[in-house]
């Protein structure tokens, strides 16, 4: 008996150890993609392919290699039709399938919430989720192939950019970088900077700072300004 567990736990480690590097090779090669991202194939095949290593891994009586040529061939068959995809709009398309559109010009496209098996509760909590509480103010609302909804509002609720209102469009000299902490002068970020201590001591002197010790933080900004925190006691 004790020889046939000890057989056993040395059986199910190795296959376990085996199943894990073949998944994560498969998983190397099948390449990187957010969870997000995933189309409700991938998403599929993705838990198809966990689901056999774990079934090599933890259940004894599944024959290893009969399993692991399965994993393999379902892998396989997952990169084909991903290089398929890439080659192919249709096929693309068939597997994938496409954006859809849901709302146009502020009108609720029912045929295509149907289609999409889609109803309007699930589509205004994507809105929301969007910060958009009107469907009136969308000009387009496409359904993704990963699921998400894409909104490109009407212009007259669109945001003002800076560039609509002719204001100030350069890009910034600096990026905003801590240069004391605590009383402590960061060298390091100075340099990063292209700054130096002199420049610094100035900058306090103008604020009417005499000490570093003094300060608590300060932070160089978009604009080479420098943002002060003195200390409470100071």
């Amino acid at each position: 008996m004790d020889h046939f567990f000890t057989l056993n736990f040395w059986e199910m480690t190795l296959r376990t150890l085996f199943s894990f590097f073949v998944l994560l090779i498969l998983a190397r090669l099948l390449g990187k993609k957010q969870l997000g991202q995933l189309t409700f194939f991938h998403y599929i095949t993705g838990i198809s392919i966990g689901s056999i290593a774990s079934q090599i891994a933890a259940v004894a009586e599944t024959p290893f290699l009969d399993g692991l040529i399965s994993l393999i061939w379902w892998a396989f068959l997952t990169f084909l039709i991903t290089i398929i995809s890439l080659k192919s709009k249709k096929a693309r398309v068939l597997f994938d399938d496409k954006p859809t559109i849901v709302i146009q010009n502020g009108l609720i496209l029912e045929s295509s919430l149907k289609k999409n098996r889609l109803h309007m509760d699930k589509l205004t909590m994507m809105l929301r989720e969007k910060a958009i509480f009107s469907v009136q103010d969308i000009q387009f609302a496409i359904l993704e192939t990963d699921g998400k909804l894409s909104v490109l509002q009407k212009t007259s609720v669109q945001v003002a950019t800076k560039q609509d209102v002719h204001a100030n469009i350069a890009p910034p000299t600096y990026l905003p970088t801590e240069v004391i902490s605590d009383g402590q002068l960061i060298y390091e970020n100075l340099v990063e900077l292209e700054l130096t201590e002199d420049w610094l001591m100035k900058k306090l002197k103008k604020q009417k700072v005499q000490n570093v010790k003094d300060v608590y933080f300060a932070q160089v900004q978009t604009d080479g300004s420098l943002y002060i925190s003195l200390k409470v006691n100071k």
